[in-house]
């Protein structure tokens, strides 16, 4: 029963000391479709599931083992043990719940030095597995018989990293003849002006909610130019408004100050009429 040196133990029972012995003679990789600790796969393992893998490798940089290299684990079907006794070892890592990103810098550290390790402490050959059963190196998906039902493990990103970072990496370390490759550097962001229609595009997509009272049938969202516009409308119609009444007291102040006899009430709502009308217009006409 083999234990690699910087993993942290957390043996599986019955298991490590029940499955049948293996002589290791693959690494095949696997990403758990959850963002799980080490600790958490261990976890789901002992109380959930039946099956398990060697190793967890969670995106902090812990290597958790379950299980001795030289006995069987049960994540990969047809290469968990064959008849001649040889066997797969598995490492399952933490993933989104899609199964869709890449792996880490750690995650690759990881997986780089249990490479390593593997191909020092057993004998696995650097190469990638050319079949089902040919030692080497290896991802869930590469061959149906490693999977009962199919499977896409451990997704896009991760096969294509396995490929150029992963594998050649472990090959490099191993050998001694290149230092290992690194993850590329993405691209430097620079600022990028707007240009004329950038800023048009943005003033005419929908994105702003509606009040409910103002909102058109079937369209709860506004763009920021008709969001602007009907601002602008409301603001004049209050403004309108205030005018209005502005006129209508100063209108009956200059009616009040002029008159020393009794107030013609026609006349004033006349001239209260005219005023308004007179503001309204003119507003009209500047907006």
């Amino acid at each position: 029963m083999a234990w690699y040196p910087d993993a942290v133990k957390m043996e599986l029972q019955p298991e490590s000391d029940g499955q049948e012995a293996i002589r290791p003679t693959q690494f095949i990789v696997h990403s758990i479709v959850a963002p799980w600790t080490a600790r958490r796969t261990y976890e789901y393992w002992r109380d959930s599931t039946n099956l398990e893998s060697h190793f967890g490798v969670d995106y902090e940089g812990t290597v958790g083992q379950y299980i001795g290299t030289e006995t069987r684990a049960d994540a990969n079907a047809g290469a968990n043990r064959r008849g001649d006794g040889t066997g797969a070892v598995s490492a399952e890592t933490a993933s989104n719940t899609k199964g869709s990103d890449p792996w880490n810098a750690k995650q690759i550290e990881d997986l780089i030095a249990i490479g390593v390790w593997l191909h020092q402490r057993h004998g696995i050959p650097l190469r990638i597995c050319r079949s089902h059963s040919d030692p080497g190196f290896g991802y869930h998906s590469m061959f149906s018989q490693w999977s009962t039902s199919g499977t896409a493990c451990p997704g896009k990103a991760r096969i294509a990293q396995f490929k150029s970072v992963v594998f050649p990496a472990i090959v490099a370390r191993a050998t001694g003849k290149t230092p290992p490759p690194s993850e590329p550097t993405p691209p430097k962001e620079t600022d990028v002006p707007l240009s004329n229609d950038d800023v048009t595009r943005i003033w005419k997509t929908d994105g702003i909610l509606a009040a409910p009272s103002t909102a058109a049938k079937g369209n709860t969202h506004w763009t920021a130019d008709s969001y602007l516009r009907d601002i602008h409308a409301r603001v004049r119609a209050s403004q309108t408004e205030l005018a209005a009444v502005n006129a209508t007291v100063r209108t009956l102040v200059e009616a009040l100050a002029s008159r020393d006899d009794a107030v013609d009430v026609e006349a004033l709502i006349t001239r209260i009429k005219a005023a308004i009308e007179g503001v309204t217009v003119r507003l009209e006409t500047e907006s």
